[in-house]
């Protein structure tokens, strides 16, 4: 297992499949990419099954024992179901999805080997799910987390981007999970810095406190200094990374672009590593390269000047 110079082990990888979506969310990053979104058809600049399927094997070799593919929309993938199948037997593999694709493709992703799925799912009205996802595919998506329930990839989990235009549907959004079995919140902190639009960022320690008070229970979790929340017959669970040094300090995952570039950290671009056409041993070493150099983003990267505000630390003013 590779660990980088602040003591952080890399167990996992998050792998996008394609920048290509079918929504056009509003908060939309792209794993830090920003909108590049092109054509629906399949590009020549996404990595081919083959090619994902060597960076698993070579990682593997390191310890590496989570994936989770993404996107864009991964399921627009025709080749999904084989790159979960040809995903090596030791690593647990997840798949973040907008949904409308799992009706008639969720028992054959489960029964490929995909372990847990997430679908982004923002708002319970179809008029406020549109306004968001410039989609009116609200029924459909709601349809593709049943089937994923009944194809057995459950706790389904559903990820709810918390921001000005979202944060009066939190409430239903948490009784929806408690009401239903099987399902799980994952209420995730809008970030102004990869998307822009700052005024649409809420308090996020609001809803944690709200949260604490309306919980039956609340566990504390070591990963990312995160906190879980059991309401009734759900969980919610916080994804609060924005200005967080102890979110920073325990992150464990490298991230694959859709072109083949190593990422070491979603802030950062200035850090892309190319496999393109690279042997087994070449993306080795860039692993290794990458591994060695990834920073904490908030409390390194970035630091706190003399008037408490983020700033960019100057040693890597050049690096």
């Amino acid at each position: 297992m590779l660990t980088d110079d602040f003591g952080r082990d890399v167990t996992g990888v998050r792998i996008s499949l394609t920048d290509r979506c079918n929504f056009d969310c509003v908060y939309c990053h792209n794993e830090g990419l920003g909108d590049t979104r092109g054509p629906m058809d399949p590009q020549d600049d996404e990595m081919s099954a083959d090619d994902v399927v060597r960076f698993l094997e070579v990682v593997e070799e390191f310890g590496v024992r989570k994936v989770k593919f993404t996107g864009g929309e991964p399921m627009l993938r025709g080749d999904l179901e084989e790159i979960i199948e040809r995903t090596p037997d030791s690593m647990e593999t997840s798949l973040t999805t907008n949904g409308t694709f799992l009706p008639g493709r969720a028992a054959d992703l489960k029964a490929a080997g995909l372990e847990r799925v997430n679908v982004s799912q923002d708002a319970l009205d179809p008029e406020a799910f549109a306004e968001i996802t410039k989609s009116g595919a609200y029924d459909r998506v709601m349809e593709g987390v049943d089937a994923a329930l009944d194809a057995g990839l459950d706790p389904v989990k559903l990820n709810m981007v918390v921001f000005e235009h979202t944060a009066g549907y939190v409430e239903g959004m948490v009784d929806h999970v408690a009401e239903n079995d099987g399902l799980q919140l994952q209420l995730i902190e809008y970030m102004p810095e990869l998307t822009g639009k700052p005024e649409w960022s809420i308090d996020i320690q609001r809803v944690h406190d709200w949260l604490a008070d309306i919980a039956d229970r609340v566990e504390h979790r070591e990963m990312h200094d995160r906190k879980r929340y059991f309401v009734g017959g759900g969980m919610v669970e916080i994804v609060d990374p924005v200005g967080n040094e102890n979110f920073c300090a325990n992150c464990h995952r490298v991230r694959v672009t859709h072109e083949g570039y190593l990422k070491g950290c979603l802030n950062r671009n200035d850090d892309l590593r190319p496999m393109g056409d690279m042997t087994r041993a070449e993306i080795r070493e860039t692993f290794h390269e990458v591994v060695e150099k990834r920073v904490p983003y908030y409390g390194e990267y970035l630091v706190r000047d003399e008037q408490n505000e983020w700033v960019l630390n100057e040693k890597y003013l050049h690096a």
